[in-house]
């Protein structure tokens, strides 16, 4: 199965943020990118992994607090 290669515009799109952080990630090396010729592409596999690399798993459950006895 072929990936589909993303333009600037499509990441920030999904991702919901200006173009200014997908260039970002990608001047930073964070995201994984192909340069064809001066375009610039971002796999959507790349873009998947990096989703879910960044992704903050809600807390199951809370430590109670334990007061200290004075």
């Amino acid at each position: 199965m072929a990936d589909r290669y993303l333009t600037v515009a499509q990441v920030a799109e999904l991702l919901g943020t200006t173009e200014r952080f997908p260039r970002r990630l990608i001047a930073e090396r964070r995201i994984t990118f192909v340069k064809v010729g001066r375009h610039v592409r971002i796999p959507q596999s790349a873009l998947d992994a990096f989703i879910t690399a960044h992704t903050v798993q809600p807390v199951t459950h809370r430590r109670s607090h334990l007061r200290r006895a004075a």
